[in-house]
């Protein structure tokens, strides 16, 4: 299945969350925190303008981002789980 997103919209595949502290404790399913980081799938076409014209979009496809805790409506299609959030709510690319 493909999932193309609309406007100013990313959809991004959640990194798994860590099963361990760094301090070498393992957390159980109920400790572990919802992950911020993900890679981009897809990206929209840009937020159309009043003018009609689009913007461009600052991220890509297989960019590693950062986005905010809970923002986003969480998914899942054939057992995988992605975002889909507005390009507003990344916080940051990471880069290698």
């Amino acid at each position: 299945m493909k999932l193309r997103p609309l406007d100013d919209r990313v959809v991004i595949k959640q990194l798994e969350a860590e099963e361990k502290t760094a301090g070498g404790i393992i957390l159980p399913d109920t400790a572990k925190e919802k992950p911020q980081m993900g890679k981009i799938v897809a990206v929209g076409p840009g937020k159309l303008t009043d003018d009609g014209k689009r913007t461009k979009m600052s991220v890509r496809k297989n960019d590693k981002v950062i986005y905010a805790k809970y923002i986003g409506n969480d998914v899942e299609i054939d057992g995988d789980k992605y975002v889909i959030l507005s390009e507003r709510d990344i916080l940051g690319i990471v880069e290698k």
